[in-house]
């Protein structure tokens, strides 16, 4: 899957799906998809990332306590 850096503007591969989906993780394990070469893999705060149309990543992805709002 692709989501979108908001400081950068480029797509990142996001190598971990369960860590994506899981609220109570804050980061994601993914590297940066451009140029030939292929990106050293990094940590990306789920909170600068969005999908690539610029919609926000859903609540229950990023807040533990959503429910509970």
């Amino acid at each position: 899957m692709y989501l979108k850096d908001h400081a950068s503007g480029d797509a990142v591969e996001i190598l971990d799906l369960t860590a994506l989906i899981n609220p109570s993780h804050a980061t994601v394990r993914g590297r940066f998809h451009s140029g030939e070469e292929l990106q050293d893999a990094q940590e990306f705060k789920k909170s600068n990332l969005s999908f690539p149309s610029g919609e926000a990543l859903p609540r229950c992805w990023l807040d533990p306590h959503w429910r509970g709002v």
